[in-house]
């Protein structure tokens, strides 16, 4: 069983930063694949980021590319996502996902089996 609880949103301004955390437990992840989604209200959930555990290869959607950064620490078992120039349409609730193997397509939601809550980011203008 895997457990991913993700920490670090909250309500900022636009141009501000937030990190956003995903602590994951419960299985071994040097082999994982970790992505980032995120929904907003009354849209579809859409991709963010993905890194893999084991090449710190990394992965982004044009909308954010340039000022999100993911990454991982081994040694806590967890991945960030630092987000930077955050824009008014960033505002969405932020989801942790994992699957415990490569991840063909890293932009795929249905690759990933395990998902975190959920974490709102709010970006006033």
């Amino acid at each position: 069983q895997v457990q991913l609880v993700e920490s670090g949103g909250g309500l900022v301004q636009a141009g501000d930063s937030l990190r956003l955390a995903c602590a994951a437990s419960g299985r071994t992840f040097s082999s994982a694949t970790m992505g980032w989604f995120r929904q907003a209200p009354g849209k579809e959930r859409e991709f963010v980021a993905a890194i893999r555990w084991s090449t710190s290869s990394t992965y982004y959607a044009d909308s954010v590319k340039g000022r999100f950064t993911v990454s991982r620490d081994n040694a806590k078992n967890t991945v960030y996502l630092q987000m930077n120039s955050l824009k008014p349409e960033d505002t969405a609730v932020y989801y942790c996902a994992a699957r415990l193997r490569w991840v063909t397509m890293v932009t795929r939601q249905g690759e990933y089996t395990d998902w975190g809550q959920g974490t709102q980011v709010t970006v006033s203008s």
